[in-house]
């Protein structure tokens, strides 16, 4: 069974870095692999993914040695099951508010006696059956990363409830969202925000877990590393490469 880099490196108090993807072809993950990123973002809720283009790019990052996480649509047991069985390793859930759904969530991404995950060895995350059905199931619990994005202030007050679930691995915070429940949509660098998100990992540390979050900016990465952000998403695919080319076509016909 492979390890979970990922998760090792975090529990070691490495920082790591990493886009959100977009883009199904995976060539996207190969060149985030090559140019240094620790891990690569497959998002199923804002991209066109399906299981099936998910699948291949687990294949590109285990291909270069990158760590491929996926992010899904909901906190949905069938969908869950589904990415897990393919052989992601890491899992972001959105819109976590309460104790009871990341209680839900566990039970999702945990076997027994953690949880409620559906049971088949006949699945690539056990190697297809090479891995035997004791190993599969009797290690899956702690090899899996489940990651929860707090998005809202409900999630925010929630929050001390939240992370004492075991099995809840790492605190996302999503400034986007979370500017939309502080009534200042798309304005992620108000205080309103960035005070939030601040008191959300001085509660998450206390209590031992890791934080994640997602910055467009080297500046912004910088200062919340300082803060004791580890795990921290740098923009998306799309967007990296857009700059890429307006930067370029600037110079080229200046």
């Amino acid at each position: 069974m492979k390890k979970n880099l990922l998760q090792q490196s975090l529990k070691e108090g490495k920082t790591l870095y990493g886009p959100f993807c977009k883009i199904q072809d995976p060539t996207i993950v190969e060149i985030a692999a090559l140019s240094g990123f620790d891990f690569v973002i497959i998002d199923m809720e804002h991209g066109p993914f399906s299981i099936e283009s998910a699948q291949n790019m687990i294949r590109a990052a285990e291909a270069r040695g990158i760590t491929p996480v996926v992010r899904v649509t909901e906190n949905s047991e069938t969908l869950i099951l589904r990415t897990l069985d393919i052989g992601f390793k890491c899992i972001q859930v959105p819109q976590i508010c309460t104790k009871a759904d990341a209680e839900r969530l566990v039970k999702s991404t945990k076997f027994y006696p953690k949880g409620e995950r559906g049971m088949c060895r006949y699945v690539r995350a056990a190697e297809y059956t090479n891995i035997t059905g004791a190993d599969h199931f009797g290690k899956a619990n702690d090899s899996i990363t489940t990651i929860i994005h707090i998005e809202g202030m409900e999630g925010i007050n929630n929050l001390e409830e939240i992370v004492q679930v075991d099995g809840i691995d790492v605190i996302f915070l999503g400034p986007y969202d979370l500017s939309q429940s502080c009534g200042v949509p798309g304005q992620v660098n108000d205080p309103k925000v960035v005070n939030a998100m601040q008191e959300a990992v001085k509660t998450a540390k206390k209590f031992g877990k890791s934080v994640g979050t997602f910055t467009e900016s080297p500046e912004k990465a910088k200062m919340w590393r300082e803060i004791g952000v580890q795990y921290i998403s740098y923009a998306v695919d799309v967007g990296l490469i857009m700059n890429t080319f307006k930067d370029i076509t600037k110079q080229l016909k200046s």
